[in-house]
């Protein structure tokens, strides 16, 4: 018997795995994309109108605030009274409070819970969720974070769930370059990456980019290092996030030098170097072939 009916926008790397364990557990999950065709478990309807109707929950995983507000605006209508709209996307905050008031304008509860994880973490389960809305809103998406993820954490208000994912990423990318320089520097100083390592991680210098996604190759445990920095998370979204920190800076007002400078160093070796395609710990090749300018 079915637990209920689950229209999911956007079956991406991320999303498609997500909406499988929401199948697996027992909803009627009726998806939508415009690329991706089949996905197994999944029913798969000709249009996101015809994949939300009458669903007692929408899930939407989309690149950006723009395409988010635009799949809102064509839907909206299809969607019953009193359902719940699980936003799972990294937009910015203003896209995530503007269409938490059209949701709710409509009778709807609205979640925004943007995750970490990757995809990895999205195929087994594991995400972690940083949720913004009212108490009921995430009470009703709570039985649906236990299924896709680990965690959840209520943030608040909707738009919180956004900004934790932001400042979020600006630490992880910031610390990333950071732990890439260390390791270059350390190779140009005659330091084994193993030793450094060894010293670093039991040190001041811990963070999770250097103990648990190492970004040298055969050291520390297992990460896109080992494979040839096949993205586990892509450079270009490392990018993309560090842009909506520093468009949310702005917007606040807020003083972020070294989130400005991860930006501008992500920006260039995505757009100008190799980084494309490539796993955001990518910068350690980059900045062991360089010299000091």
């Amino acid at each position: 018997m079915s637990k209920g009916k689950i229209g999911f926008i956007g079956l991406g790397n991320m999303g498609a795995p997500m909406a499988q364990n929401l199948a697996r557990a027992g909803y009627d999950v009726i998806g939508f994309d415009t690329v991706v065709e089949t996905v197994p478990d999944l029913t798969i309807a000709a249009s996101a109108a015809a994949a939300v109707a009458g669903a007692d929950v929408v899930i939407t995983m989309l690149p950006n605030g723009a395409i988010l507000r635009q799949v809102v605006d064509d839907t909206l209508q299809h969607v019953k009274p009193g359902a719940l709209l699980l936003d799972c996307s990294t937009v910015d905050v203003e896209s995530a409070r503007a269409v938490a008031a059209q949701a709710e304008a409509a009778g709807m509860l609205y979640v925004d819970a943007p995750v970490s994880g990757g995809i990895g973490g999205a195929a087994a389960g594991t995400l972690t969720f940083m949720a913004g809305g009212s108490a009921k809103a995430f009470a009703a998406a709570e039985p649906l974070f236990e299924i896709m993820g680990q965690k959840a954490v209520h943030c608040g208000e909707a738009g919180a769930g956004q900004a934790a994912k932001i400042c979020n990423n600006m630490i992880l990318g910031a610390t990333m370059i950071a732990t890439c320089e260390a390791f270059a520097l350390a190779d140009k100083l005659g330091l084994d990456r193993q030793k450094m390592f060894d010293v670093v991680s039991t040190s001041s210098g811990y963070s999770w980019s250097m103990n648990a996604y190492c970004p040298a190759p055969g050291v520390g445990p297992q990460s896109p290092a080992d494979n040839g920095y096949v993205p586990g998370f892509a450079a270009e979204l490392m990018l993309k996030d560090l842009g909506l920190s520093q468009q949310a800076a702005e917007a606040v007002n807020a003083d972020t030098p070294m989130g400005a400078q991860a930006l501008a160093l992500y920006r260039t070796f995505v757009e100008e170097e190799d980084g494309a395609g490539q796993d955001f710990s990518a910068m350690l090749p980059r900045f062991a072939a360089r010299e000091r300018s």
